[in-house]
Parts: structure tokens; C-alpha cells; sequence
């Protein structure tokens, strides 16, 4: 917790550090004489006396608790804050961003998608940032539908912001939970939304765009998923109308897939085909759920079985398989509906 608030050090020098050495007492250890840590440490007690008192969970980097997604990434908090009950590494989590002026059009559009989803794929995570707007309107519609529902603050987690979500808020910690990088006593600055956008991202499998001007929050999340390697959606909208410009120039631009349904979504991420093969999990037994599978392809699945969503390169590196077979395999493995390649070189397990 020191080391996210020493004094003119950049989060990307301490990131880099806590990775290297692998813990916090470890760079202390390492550069107490280097960075400024009595005013630091001072804090870090404080906000530990806030989180003890109210249940928070401080999730480090290295604790397996951490979004395992996130941890990817190479501009990934160092902690985060973290009071619910939803588990943040469940098997499939997107978000849903847009404008904080969202249209009846829009409202409509989050009603039927989410109530369609929780019918195709009901273990899903909704994740948003609990905004006006898109963001808010997802959260109760996922809490209505019955899905787990995650809001990540750009502020510590002794305010809600706006307050008047703070209903909401509350409802999401039994259902679901409030997630933020920052401190207690951190107010709600322009720059933190910002940087508070990339864990929306990062957490996530998939972005969807409700709504969106031709500038907007809604944007800075799609792009930052599309460096992460995440899938990106859009639902289009009506010509010339103000809050569909960003939806429509991203889809021109073919830099997020155009979708009009749940169905449409759920057949792009491949997991309708994993939920039929779920249905017939049942009549099998667990080694013969993919019986046709070569030596090669069972040890693909085999590693994927361990920790799944890996980057192709690290398959390769689990299973001793090269580069290019390795792309052979998967590309069998996919026509088989065993696996998922997702944009940027993710492999996804589809059962």
C-alpha cells in the first residue's frame, strides 16, 4: 500500500519493481534508501486501520484473488480495494460502457440484452464504472436479471460518487461488489476516471458499447480493451443521431464488431457452443468429454484445463510445443469446438 502513494515515484517504476521482486517488503527492502517512505508508510497504516474496520479486501498483484485478466496487463494496479462477494475471476466477465446521456433507445437496448444473456449464459460478470447513464443502467438491470454485478471507482471506497447510486451501490456489494485502485480520502478527479477505464478493460473478456458520442468515456475503454487483446462490440445506431456517432464511426472503422442482440454476442465469444456442450456433460465422463482429441491436442487441453486464458506463447511454453504446430493444433482444436483464439492471441477453453 506504501508503495502505490511514495512521492514522486511513477506507478510504472513501482509496477515494474513489485514484479520483479515479487512483493512490496521485498522493494523496501530494496530501496528504502532510495524512495521517501515515512510519509508513505504513515498513510498506508491509516487506510489499513479503514479497511480492517469496514471488511474491505486489499487485493495485491500476487494474491490469487487478484482479476487474473488485469494482472496481464502491463499497466495493471498494483493493489486494488475490493468489497463484495463476486468472484473476479469467474469464467466469463464483460462490461458494458457508453454515454452518461443515455437515450430511451439506449435503456431499451441494455433491458433486452442483459435479460436475453442471463438467459443464454446466466454465469456471466457485468462490470461497469457506476456512471449516469449506460453505466448505472446495466448495474440494475444485471442486479434485476440476477447476474453478479461489479462497479469500478475512479475514488477510494469511503464515498459513492454520484451519490445518488449509493442505493445501487449497496445492493451491489450483496450482489455482486465495488472495486478501486485508490485510497480512501481520493476524490473523484478527471484523470482517475481515466485510469479507472483501464481496469474496466483489463478485468474483462469482452467490451460492449451501448451508446456513444463521437467523443466519449465509452471510447477510451474500447481502445484501451483493443490494446489489451480484448473482443470489442458496438450495437449501431440511427444516423446523425448525436449519441450513436461513436458506436457507428467504430463499426465504419471496423474497430469494434457490429451486434443488434445477446445471441449475437454470445455466438462471437463462442460460448454458445460451450453451453451445448455443457448439456451434454452429463451423459460423459470427465475423460471422455472430448474423446476424438490427438496426444497433442489433449495436452493443449490439459494446460488450458489448469489455468485457462492463456497467450498462445505461453501455451507453447506449458505444453513444449512450438509456435507453429502449436497454431496448427488450435486452429483443429477450434474446428472441433474445443477452443476459443481470441483477439490477440488469447486461448480460450470452451468447456
Amino acid at each position: 500500500m506504501a508503495l502505490t502513494r511514495l512521492t514522486g515515484v511513477s506507478h510504472g517504476v513501482t509496477l515494474q519493481q513489485y514484479r520483479e521482486l515479487g512483493s512490496g517488503q521485498a522493494v523496501y527492502e530494496r530501496c528504502k534508501g532510495v524512495f521517501q517512505w515515512d510519509e508513505a508508510l504513515r498513510r498506508a497504516d491509516a487506510e489499513m486501520a479503514f479497511v480492517d474496520k469496514n471488511g474491505i479486501r486489499v487485493l495485491t498483484l500476487n494474491d490469487p484473488d487478484y482479476p487474473r485478466r488485469l494482472r496481464e496487463c502491463e499497466d495493471a494496479p498494483t493493489l486494488l480495494y475490493y468489497k463484495g462477494n463476486a468472484d473476479l475471476n469467474q469464467q466469463r466477465v464483460i462490461n458494458i460502457v457508453g454515454t452518461r446521456q443515455c437515450t430511451t433507445y439506449g435503456q431499451d437496448i441494455i433491458r433486452h440484452f442483459v435479460s436475453d444473456l442471463r438467459r443464454l449464459c446466466p454465469d456471466v460478470l457485468i462490470v461497469s464504472g457506476l456512471a449516469y447513464g449506460v453505466d448505472i443502467h446495466a448495474h440494475r438491470n444485471a442486479l434485476e436479471q440476477g447476474f453478479e454485478t461489479v462497479g469500478v471507482l475512479a475514488h477510494g471506497l469511503d464515498q459513492i460518487y454520484p451519490h445518488h447510486h449509493r442505493d445501487t451501490a449497496a445492493e451491489m456489494v450483496r450482489q455482486g461488489g465495488l472495486l478501486t485502485e485508490y485510497m480512501s480520502q481520493t476524490q473523484a478527479l478527471p484523470n482517475n476516471f481515466r485510469q479507472r477505464n483501464r481496469i474496466v478493460a483489463g478485468i474483462s473478456d469482452a467490451t460492449i458499447l451501448v451508446e456513444s458520442a463521437y467523443k466519449g468515456g465509452g471510447l477510451i475503454t474500447c481502445r484501451i480493451a483493443q490494446e489489451y487483446g480484448r473482443d470489442v462490440f458496438a450495437f449501431p445506431g440511427a444516423v446523425g443521431m448525436p449519441f450513436s456517432e461513436g458506436c457507428n464511426k467504430m463499426i465504419r472503422d471496423n474497430t469494434a464488431a457490429l451486434i443488434t442482440s445477446a445471441q449475437d454476442f454470445v455466438e462471437a465469444m463462442g460460448w454458445q457452443t460451450r453451453g451445448k456442450m455443457e448439456e451434454g456433460r452429463g451423459m460423459m465422463r470427465e475423460g471422455e468429454l472430448f474423446p476424438d482429441l490427438t496426444p497433442e491436442e489433449q495436452r493443449v487441453v490439459n494446460v488450458l484445463r489448469k489455468t485457462n486464458d492463456l497467450q498462445q506463447n505461453m501455451v507453447s511454453v506449458q505444453t513444449n510445443i512450438a509456435i507453429g504446430p502449436l497454431t496448427a493444433l488450435l486452429f483443429q482444436l477450434e474446428m472441433k469446438g474445443v477452443v476459443k483464439v481470441m483477439a490477440g492471441g488469447m486461448v480460450h477453453l470452451l468447456s
